[in-house]
């Protein structure tokens, strides 16, 4: 059994966490946060989710990034964690929806064991 540990983060309130792969999704996607009515929501929140799920690119780059967590743990040193750290600017849209989305991926048919921690979606709202 392996362990995969699924971290999002904002870059606004700190630095990447140490990860085996970094995924930084402040340029290449749309940030909720602009749209009025999900500025103060989360990932925790149905909305916030369907908008980020909805990204051009955001499930192509979910499923490229399973496939590439799973490239790992098949490696000659698979039996190591395989730490994933998936940034945006609050950390409370994109990398915790991409991250929630990321574990039920590794749950479709692989015996892993996968957490997710969200370091900074309970922290406030970054005015910007």
């Amino acid at each position: 059994m392996h362990d995969v540990r699924i971290i999002s983060f904002g870059y606004l309130h700190g630095p990447a966490p140490e990860a085996t792969v970094t995924l930084d999704l402040r340029t290449h996607f749309r940030d909720p946060h602009v749209d009025p009515s999900l500025r103060y929501l989360t990932a925790n929140d149905e909305a916030v989710r369907a908008a980020v799920r909805s990204t051009e690119g955001i499930p192509e780059l979910t499923e490229a990034a399973a496939d590439m967590i799973e490239a790992y743990l098949n490696g000659p040193s698979g039996e190591h964690p395989v730490t994933v750290a998936v940034g945006c600017a609050g950390g409370r849209h994109r990398a915790a929806s991409v991250a929630l989305d990321l574990a039920a991926e590794l749950d479709e048919g692989r015996s892993l064991v996968v957490t997710v921690l969200h370091r900074d979606i309970r922290l406030d709202v970054v005015d910007r």
